[in-house]
């Protein structure tokens, strides 16, 4: 399974779902698109198998992902303080990957209806997820 993990601004979302993946399915492959250097780093650092920044890397990888994972925002154009182009946006909602969107009410973007869980308790459910997908 090819998961493409998508992070803006400091890449601490990311990070964490590297982590994650990496201990609980240290075979699979992970390629970390940050929408700048400090995400892409951070995720880098946390294990990605590979990494690369910025708008074209999304494009490119949305295309090539069985998954695709990273805050909601990451569908939104101008989200995440304006890191998310338009292009982005696009790219990662016409993929054929499933999308896990990790519901963050920030920058604008609230998920009504979604219960209040800490960034753990939503990135243990995005482990959950891919397990269903893995069968």
């Amino acid at each position: 399974m090819n998961i493409l993990i998508i992070d803006a601004q400091g890449g601490g979302i990311g990070k964490q779902v590297v982590t994650t993946i990496k201990q609980n399915l240290p075979d699979t492959l992970i390629t970390a698109v940050g929408t700048n250097t400090t995400a892409t780093s951070v995720m880098l650092k946390a294990g990605a198998d590979y990494a690369a920044t910025g708008e074209n890397a999304v494009i490119v990888g949305a295309r090539k992902a069985d998954v695709i994972i990273g805050p909601i925002g990451i569908v939104v154009a101008d989200s995440l303080l304006g890191e998310i182009t338009p292009a982005m946006a696009k790219a990662i909602g016409q993929s054929d990957a499933k999308r896990l969107l990790i519901p963050v009410n920030h920058c604008d973007n609230i998920v009504v209806g979604v219960r209040t869980l800490s960034i753990k308790e939503l990135i243990e459910e995005v482990l959950r997820e891919l397990h269903k997908i893995e069968k």
